[in-house]
């Protein structure tokens, strides 16, 4: 039996510390009306963080299950029915293509910059572009994260580093109501993935890498990438069961292979060339399909020029726009060659001595 190591969690809130937590989300006076009020809610939301309702509603499992009698969360059952019968609308062959536009930049002029980005700005020439190739885009626009009220994509839990089948698809992590873990975007996320025939992000740098939004989604796809459609199978989050299932044999299921992929990294100082080809072998390795020299691109805007001029600078960069427009294109071409059945990745023909 493999043991599980414990003790770096810190100790549960004491309740003075909780009702103090609790009302730093009412500092506003305007909540002073309703005091009285807030403290009820107060009261019940200690009990339901100190009893641990991480899942307050259930449903049995059922047929299907390895344990039909299991209590599902609702929500998490609701989310895996909508990716299932994404998946088939998805395979069917007068289904229309779909390609998945990820702006990754995390400024939008709603929030404090008060200006769009750049990468909005390349987003909407690839969903102009796909809808002149007749595909459909489905625009994720990643920077909602800082703008929107209350909209979150909480931090992967790292599940899967404990055991593969401990980190089921789609992720059940979240929500968690005793932690107040909730309203968490990648419900509705993985439902778009999963229904798109082909992907394409676009990023700028942040420091070398990645925007933090971004990053974000990322972490919490790696249930995509080997995860375990069946919770009941590890009684939740029974890390003994897990161990034991991945030692027994696990076949790391890749639920997104298949589509195809596409890139756009740009910056204007440095790091494009490492975050083009982190993010490419990320989805490389999670069995998406390289759409050619064409659909990945990095490129400087601006090159050390003023942040102030740098929307100046993209309107005469007319060259980088048809870059990103071939990206589409690219990524538009690839997806019609995978449905008709042209293009077989070699993924689907091989076999990994290794997987993980």
């Amino acid at each position: 039996m493999t043991d599980v190591r414990t003790g770096q969690a810190p100790s549960r809130l004491e309740r003075d510390e909780f009702r103090r937590k609790f009302f730093d989300g009412f500092f506003d006076p305007a909540f002073d009306a309703v005091s009285s009020e807030l403290a009820k809610v107060e009261e019940v939301a200690w009990h339901t963080y100190a009893d641990k309702h991480k899942a307050p509603r259930t449903v049995k499992a059922g047929v299907g299950f390895a344990d039909p009698d299991y209590d599902l969360s609702i929500e998490w059952k609701a989310t895996r029915d909508r990716l299932l019968a994404a998946e088939i609308h998805q395979k069917k062959a007068d289904t229309p293509s779909r390609i998945l536009l990820i702006n990754g930049s995390a400024r939008n002029d709603g929030s404090c910059p008060g200006e769009m980005s750049k990468t909005w700005r390349l987003t909407k020439i690839a969903r102009d572009t796909l809808a002149e190739c007749g595909i459909e885009a489905d625009l994720l626009d990643l920077s909602r994260l800082t703008s929107d009220y209350d909209r979150h994509i909480h931090p992967c839990k790292a599940c899967v580093a404990t055991a593969m089948p401990l980190c089921h698809w789609p992720c059940s992590c979240y929500p968690n109501h005793a932690e107040r873990q909730t309203g968490d975007w990648m419900n509705e996320i993985y439902e778009r993935w999963v229904a798109a025939h082909g992907v394409i992000i676009l990023t700028p740098v942040y420091w070398y890498q990645t925007p933090s939004v971004l990053k974000l989604m990322i972490d919490r796809l790696v249930c995509a990438d080997g995860g375990n459609p069946d919770p009941s199978s590890t009684q939740g989050k029974d890390a003994h069961k897990a161990k034991e299932m991945e030692l027994a044999g696990w076949d790391y299921p890749k639920h997104l292979a298949g589509r195809a992929f596409g890139l756009v990294v740009h910056g204007d100082v440095a790091g494009i060339e490492g975050t083009r080809r982190s993010l490419t072998d990320w989805l490389n390795w999670m069995g998406l399909v390289d759409s050619g020299s064409f659909g990945t691109l990095d490129r400087f805007i601006g090159y050390y020029e003023s942040y102030a001029e740098s929307h100046q600078a993209l309107d005469r960069d007319l060259d980088v726009q048809e870059e990103v427009r071939n990206v589409a294109r690219a990524v538009a071409l690839t997806v019609q060659d995978l449905r008709a059945g042209r293009v077989v990745p070699p993924a689907m023909k091989l076999e990994a001595p290794r997987p993980k």
